[in-house]
């Protein structure tokens, strides 16, 4: 007899009006709302109605553009953005079960900072906070703080010696900030506060910890100023198309994000993926690959394949991802998740091509068919993030035994 199918994890990118750079010329896109808290309010709200495991908010420290390394100077797609974490935080409050996920860009932002939001966001959202670490190589973003430079760095200079000097470095650097911030999480031990009015004991001040961080980069004295986060840890993210970037997923992340185009890559990133957790000495951790796809859905699979056509058209060229983009049915796009699960993969990130058309598709045709073959959940399970992950609470590394 056959097992069961494993059940999916599911969870949406949400980017402005949508990932096809035409989304907000859409009649459904909403364009004049994109930086109102009510905008983003439905959004969420949506994804809940999906019972997804969490969403995931683009950010940047530069304008968006159409080029991976610079701006470029357009003024016919979207440009300007809130602030991710900001908006995770007005938000969560708004919602019940699904987590919370904002980027932040490690390269020029400080782990004490960041530390600091994503535990407000996860007391703000009562145990439902994560981020995804993102690292920028652009130039023009790192003239926006002066503190640093970059060299000139094009996607095609990946895989010169000098690109992958640079991408190592960056990525680092990464690994030290999410350490450092981890550690400060756990800077508090849980029972730290004391709260006694007739003792007039608010702290107990051997439960705050210095962490003492010396790394490439920085070196964070400690502790935090925010006690301990509900969840313990929030969860870690990373977006992953490499070695050195997997390797930080491994070493460092509760999720990667990966972009396969059929199942033979996605199997072999996992494989890769899971070699670098054994050699991180993380084997025996659960660490989730989630694959990304942008996703163009509708009724059929000629309607779907035409409004991507009839999209390109109007942003003057086709529209072309790091990821797979994916045309078609619900039903056909459950069978392609439930082929790439087979491949390893444990949950996916989606990212609608109209936020105001394919969210509500996700989150209306793809789920239902999804529970219809049991690989999805049917209610909420658990009241935190890492619960919906299957991710225990961890211990506190610095808290002294009895």
């Amino acid at each position: 007899m056959s097992s069961s199918p494993s059940p999916l994890h599911l969870a949406v990118a949400l980017d402005g009006a949508g990932w096809h750079p035409a989304a907000w010329r859409e009649p459904v896109a909403r364009p004049g709302e994109l930086l109102t808290a009510a905008y983003w309010a439905d959004l969420v709200t949506e994804a809940e109605h999906g019972l997804l495991d969490f969403v995931t908010i683009e950010d940047g420290l530069g304008l968006q553009s159409s080029s991976p390394a610079e701006p470029d100077g357009r003024t016919d797609q979207v440009r300007g953005r809130l602030d991710a974490v900001l908006i995770a935080a007005r938000i969560a409050p708004l919602t019940r079960h699904i987590g919370v996920v904002p980027t932040v860009v490690a390269t020029h932002t400080e782990p004490f900072h960041i530390s600091k939001a994503i535990a407000t966001l996860d007391y703000v959202s009562t145990g439902r906070a994560g981020v995804r670490v993102q690292v920028s190589a652009r130039q023009n973003e790192a003239a926006h703080f002066g503190r640093r430079t970059l060299p000139p760095f094009r996607i095609e200079d990946y895989g010169t010696p000098a690109g992958q000097a640079l991408v190592s470095e960056l990525f680092d650097e990464a690994a030290d900030y999410v350490e450092a911030v981890r550690r400060l999480w756990d800077s508090w031990e849980d029972d730290a506060e004391i709260r006694d009015v007739a003792t007039g004991r608010f702290i107990d001040r051997d439960k705050l910890h210095y962490i003492d961080f010396e790394g490439g980069h920085f070196s964070v004295k400690g502790p935090s100023i925010t006690p301990r986060p509900p969840q313990g840890q929030p969860i870690v993210s990373a977006l992953a198309h490499a070695t050195v970037p997997y390797r930080l997923v491994a070493r460092a992340a509760d999720v990667g994000y990966v972009t396969p185009h059929d199942a033979g890559q996605a199997r072999a990133v996992v494989e890769e993926i899971r070699a670098e957790q054994t050699a991180a000495g993380r084997g025996d951790e659960t660490v989730h690959v989630f694959g990304d796809l942008v996703v163009f859905l509708d009724d059929t699979s000629g309607a779907a394949e035409a409004r991507r056509e009839r999209l390109d058209a109007l942003a003057g060229r086709p529209y072309t991802s790091d990821a797979r983009i994916f045309a078609g049915t619900p039903a056909e796009l459950a069978d392609l998740l439930q082929e790439l699960g087979e491949a390893g993969l444990s949950g996916f990130r989606l990212r609608p091509a109209v936020a105001g058309h394919d969210l509500p598709a996700i989150t209306r045709s793809l789920v239902p068919e999804l529970q219809r073959r049991g690989v999805f959940r049917r209610a909420y399970e658990a009241d935190t993030l890492r619960g919906l992950l299957g991710l225990a609470r961890p211990a506190n590394r610095y808290a002294t035994t009895a």
